[in-house]
């Protein structure tokens, strides 16, 4: 209960945040160009907090309002479709606008979108982040990348010509090169420390329409190093303490059978709740036996298991070579920034493109709970994870208003576009088709969404 509640917060914090600056950006447009705005809204529904305050140039007051649906926003301007003008006043209102003047103003939202991720981005940058490098583990048989010549240990340096540092950049850039080409050429730094070019056949692979993770479907998955069963330290009043075990103990059977990694350790105790098992421990030149009964506790598929409440102690050389830290300084940063905001729209529009051709499945839709998930997930990791979540998302904001779906901005520049053709506005029985088409659209992805979602949980 306390998860949930702690997701329900970031979400609404996320998505507050999100939503205010695209709705700023509407605002702030229409303001700049002598449009009269009446009210600014976070959120839909009845206002549970309005604040009026007068604004601009010609100092009129707006409502600063809250509302009770946080799922989105809106911008009231002055308008003569919806309400009797005065004519003092007509040529204020929004409808009363040049072709040019409108879609200005419908764009700086989604465009506010892409620059509130450019800034998150570039905090992150600047603050700097430790990050995975991307190192391979052996790919199973008959994957794309076993076929293609991948080992154990080769660490990713450039996909295509793309520079790669981090795993999470290596999916993204190897995601991006699947869709658009038939082949990929990455380059890797093998074991050996040789440098080797391996060319990977995409072919007339469907990859966003496999179940799971894309990425592994193809047969890349992080290298896992094998921990030597050194005890790091362990959890206060926990059964380890209890029993004995102490930092720098060193594991070298269970049950009398003898272990050479963490993993064979944390199996066989995980495998036994409440049950007694014995462990032979070295510590210095003495050898111990301890005999403990690990605690029961349910995993995250709520099945029970065996814990004692020990850390393991990672080698500082398997964390070197593990880790590395994306950092850069001021202006660095917002390069980078502005081509991460970049890379991350494309590959949106091109994901939603295989979507709409039966390329890509709909699972990959996510809906409200496991955004929610991912901002408390993130958020308790810490700031910078945060502001890539928010980032991420922000990104997804701005190219989904874009889209050319009534209701949504996209739709409306689509309006205008078939303006500018025609030389004349769309009817407004045409438009009213429109917003009908365009809310059902949306029902039904949100419902696919919502869907995918309840999925997750009970799968």
């Amino acid at each position: 209960m306390a998860d949930f509640f702690n997701n329900l917060l970031f979400f609404i914090i996320a998505l507050g945040v999100l939503v205010t600056f695209h709705e700023f950006g509407h605002f702030w447009v229409a303001l700049k160009l002598g449009v009269k705005v009446q009210r600014f809204s976070v959120g839909f529904g009845k206002a549970f907090y309005i604040h009026k305050r007068k604004v601009g140039k010609n100092q009129d007051e707006v409502e600063f309002a809250l509302a009770m649906i946080p799922l989105g926003g809106y911008v009231k301007m002055l308008d003569e479709r919806v309400e009797d003008v005065d004519e003092s006043e007509k040529h204020r209102a929004f409808n009363t606008q040049t072709l040019a003047v409108r879609s200005a103003i419908v764009f700086a939202g989604p465009l506010a979108n892409f620059l509130l991720a450019v800034a998150l981005y570039w905090a992150v940058f600047i603050l700097g982040t430790s990050a995975i490098q991307p190192i391979l583990d052996q790919p199973a048989a008959q994957t794309m990348a076993a076929e293609a010549g991948f080992q154990a240990e080769d660490k990713i340096i450039m996909v295509n010509d793309e520079p790669v540092m981090t795993m999470t950049g290596f999916r993204l850039a190897m995601m991006d090169a699947a869709i658009s080409a038939d082949s990929v050429k990455v380059s890797v730094i093998d074991r050996n420390n040789s440098e080797q070019t391996r060319s990977l056949t995409i072919g007339d692979h469907k990859i966003l329409n496999v179940d799971g993770d894309p990425i592994e479907k193809m047969g890349f998955k992080l290298w896992v190093p094998v921990i030597p069963p050194v005890v790091g330290k362990t959890v206060p009043d926990s059964v380890a303490e209890k029993a004995g075990l102490l930092a720098e103990d060193v594991v070298t059977a269970v049950n009398g059978k003898a272990v050479t990694s963490w993993a064979e350790t944390v199996k066989v105790i995980t495998a036994n709740p409440g049950k007694q098992i014995s462990l032979q421990i070295l510590r210095g030149d003495i050898e111990k036996s301890i005999e403990l009964i690990p605690a029961s506790r349910k995993n995250a598929e709520g099945a029970e298991e065996g814990y004692i409440g020990i850390y393991l102690q990672r080698p500082q050389s398997i964390i070197d070579k593990l880790y590395t830290t994306e950092q850069y300084s001021f202006f660095p940063a917002a390069a980078v920034a502005v081509e991460k905001t970049w890379t991350m729209s494309v590959l949106t529009l091109k994901v939603l493109g295989r979507m709409l051709i039966g390329d890509a499945a709909l699972d990959n839709i996510s809906g409200p709970l496991t955004i929610a998930k991912f901002a408390g997930e993130t958020a308790g990791i810490g700031l910078v994870q945060f502001l890539s979540f928010l980032a991420v998302i922000s990104v997804s904001l701005g190219v989904l208003n874009l889209l050319p779906v009534p209701v949504l901005d996209g739709g409306h520049l689509l309006y205008y576009l078939l303006e500018f053709i025609t030389g004349k506005p769309l009817s407004e029985q045409a438009q009213q088709y429109g917003q009908q088409i365009g809310m059902m659209l949306l029902l039904m992805l949100m419902s696919i969404a919502i869907f995918n979602d309840i999925q997750r949980i009970f799968s």
